[in-house]
């Protein structure tokens, strides 16, 4: 197999290039990783030398490129004969609605809430467009936890792309206050954030100089 080559965005702020890369850490692909700073002058013609959409990620295989960001976790679970998936069918179907859900969905709680991994403590006003979907997050959570968790920690007991795609959310929840979250989320939501393999992104995002203001929401 070829090297994996995965483009990403900002550490602090991509959420979306977060999400193929923790699943390659936990599928255990390597992959060498093409950096480029968002909400620049230069952004587009940089992510234009790999992408159509002139967004990240990207993922390159060889002569072959993924630039859409469920796509890749696709492609990535199907690299190791699926596992980034529940092995048992319902399980799959589930963890497939969910993962489109995030993809589709939840755009009051992207946009009041950005991932921002260094800020802590941040309080924004909330709306019912964001209590709703911060119930419906703490609802997910815990019918997956509860409905298919029983044989790992995660949200399927194994690590899924369910995960990967919630893995954003967590560290808003981290940034933000874990209010209208149950005991199941929040446990949750505290073993996605203190991952030992998400532990190198976090590093990288602490040393970043970069600042987007229109990222940097709440006092």
């Amino acid at each position: 197999m070829t090297e994996l080559t995965l483009v990403t965005g900002n550490r602090n702020y991509s959420s979306w290039s977060l999400r193929p890369w923790i699943l390659i850490q936990h599928l255990g692909l390597g992959c060498r990783e093409v950096r480029i700073a968002l909400d620049t002058p230069t952004f587009a013609a940089e992510a234009g030398r790999y992408s159509p959409t002139l967004r990240v990620p990207v993922l390159m295989d060889g002569p072959l490129t993924v630039w859409e960001s469920v796509a890749i976790l696709e492609y990535l679970s199907e690299l190791k004969g699926g596992a980034g998936w529940p092995a048992e069918r319902t399980a799959r179907a589930m963890a497939r609605s969910v993962v489109a859900e995030m993809h589709a969905g939840f755009q009051a709680l992207r946009s009041e809430y950005p991932m921002n991994i260094r800020a802590r403590n941040r309080r924004v006003p909330m709306t019912d467009e964001l209590a709703a979907s911060i119930r419906r997050i703490d609802a997910l959570f815990t019918d997956c936890r509860r409905e298919h968790g029983t044989s790992g920690s995660w949200l399927f007991g194994q690590y899924s792309a369910a995960d990967a795609m919630y893995l954003p959310v967590a560290f808003r929840f981290q940034t933000y206050g874990l209010e209208g979250l149950g005991r199941v989320a929040r446990d949750y939501v505290t073993l996605a954030v203190h991952d030992p393999l998400v532990a190198p992104w976090v590093a990288a995002a602490e040393r970043e100089v970069e600042t987007i203001k229109h990222e940097e929401v709440g006092r």
